[in-house]
């Protein structure tokens, strides 16, 4: 295998970085907005008339198809940030980072598991499944997403924030907005329709400043 020096490193890993998190932010507010779209007020707004109404049944589906693979790139944004970060990382949050992302991940995925459910739970005729049925697997799935991912994911901003910070590898402006991302996620969003789109708001903008910064990096090697 051919040694790559740490400057190669820094050059490569981060444009992925970016990138991934770009299509992450983008895959996961399209999400949302589906969700939201087809449910307005959350779980007590899913009512039968909802379940068997084709358009907003359609958009859920629509919603719960993209989940993985917001994951997917998810995970790949956090190794790619992981790498750029480099070895001057403090390990105490370095490891508060890609736990709350790790668990976010799997969340994530087991809400879209538990809506998935409650869809395939539907009748042939398209009536609503038994009300003990429906009543658990839709506050189940949309616990699991605003109480305990979204809350993960603000974990995920802020120790990223105080991480970039410290390391001087995030501007003040975005450290400042990641403090803002994490205190709306940790408090608002279970009590607030749409807020949640500060997570993939705030992903693609640092993905964005990652890939301007590394591009005139790029730039600069080349020239010199």
């Amino acid at each position: 295998m051919q040694d790559i020096g740490p400057g190669e490193q820094a050059l490569q890993t981060p444009r992925a970085a970016g990138l991934a998190g770009i299509v992450f932010a983008l895959l996961l507010a399209a999400a949302i907005v589906l969700i939201r779209l087809a449910i307005p007020q959350g779980a007590d707004a899913v009512t039968a008339r909802a379940f068997t109404d084709s358009a907003r049944r359609g958009a859920v589906r629509a919603a719960l198809d993209l989940v993985p693979f917001a994951g997917i790139f998810f995970l790949w944004f956090v190794g790619a940030v992981r790498a750029h970060v480099g070895n001057a990382e403090d390990k105490f949050l370095a490891t508060v980072f890609l736990g709350s992302g790790l668990v976010f991940t799997a969340t994530m995925f087991g809400a879209a598991a538990a809506a998935w459910a409650v869809i395939a739970t539907q009748q042939p005729s398209g009536s609503a499944p038994g009300l003990s049925t429906w009543n658990f697997g839709r506050h189940f799935a949309y616990t699991l997403m605003t109480g305990y991912a979204m809350r993960m994911a603000a974990v995920f901003a802020g120790s990223l924030s105080v991480l970039g910070h410290r390391l001087g590898v995030l501007p003040r402006w975005l450290t400042v907005l990641g403090f803002l991302t994490s205190l709306t996620l940790l408090f608002v969003v279970p009590n607030i329709p749409w807020s949640e789109l500060v997570f993939p708001a705030w992903s693609l903008l640092l993905s964005a400043y990652i890939l301007v910064v590394n591009d005139r990096r790029r730039q600069a090697v080349t020239v010199g």
